[in-house]
């Protein structure tokens, strides 16, 4: 495993015809780091997580995962990472259970370690009351927990999350917050955002995008240095850049 960084993006560009979703994008992230990658919708947040993730290949640049080239070695890669896309896919016939043990057999895990990992993922996520109903049937905030069951099911080093609070209210906000700051004393954390209230209470460090580029990397204090406003700071970050 490499020491340059959990999660690296070397100069990364997706280009779709003439549009350039993500321009030569380049950071590094230290294990047991938490980051909120913060900025307006469409900016390039999801297509580089996706990129990170290896469900898209990049034009130019790479993606390093735990020290390993995305594009290289993409399925040895993807055991370090659980990945929360936003409004990810569930199985609505399937109880919570059920798609975590499907998960848990996709993923080659041992019936011993499915069942550990099961009670450890539903503990985690509070999902008790709910582990035996049809997921079709739950609230939006349950099923956002079993997403999150799902991408914690393999004990990842990393978790890739976006927009985990999308569509959430206000106590359910709560909890993932919570969450996202209890698993970030084990786990390095990149998650994606364009609400200014979820920068504070979950991160360490703070990656701005506009149009497909970086244009900040620095701590939330940081951010709003001079006494200016988080929502300030977003306005003059979120200028049009040439």
């Amino acid at each position: 495993m490499s020491d340059e960084g959990m999660i690296v993006a070397d100069r990364l560009t997706k280009q779709y015809g003439r549009f350039v979703a993500v321009r030569d994008m380049s950071f590094s992230i230290p294990a047991g780091q938490v980051v909120a990658f913060l900025g307006p919708n469409g900016a390039g947040k999801s297509t580089t997580m996706k990129l990170l993730t290896g469900f898209l290949a990049p034009t130019t640049g790479s993606a390093r995962i735990a020290g390993l080239d995305v594009a290289e070695d993409r399925i040895t890669a993807a055991q370090h990472i659980g990945y929360l896309p936003e409004n990810g896919p569930l199985y609505p016939d399937m109880t919570p259970l059920e798609l975590l043990a499907f998960f848990g057999e996709a993923r080659g895990l041992s019936a011993a370690a499915i069942r550990d990992r099961i009670d450890k993922v539903v503990s985690q996520c509070v999902l008790e009351q709910v582990a035996n109903k049809a997921i079709g049937k739950l609230s939006k905030g349950y099923r956002q927990r079993v997403s999150m069951a799902q991408a914690l099911l393999h004990d990842p080093d990393i978790l890739i999350m976006d927009e985990p609070t999308s569509g959430l209210d206000p106590n359910q906000i709560r909890g993932v917050r919570q969450l996202i700051r209890d698993l970030g004393r084990s786990k390095t954390i990149l998650v994606s955002t364009h609400i200014l209230q979820e920068v504070e209470p979950v991160a360490d460090r703070v990656l701005f995008v506009h149009q497909g580029r970086l244009v900040f990397d620095g701590t939330p204090a940081m951010l709003t240095h001079q006494g200016k406003s988080m929502e300030e700071r977003f306005l003059e970050l979120t200028r049009d850049v040439a």
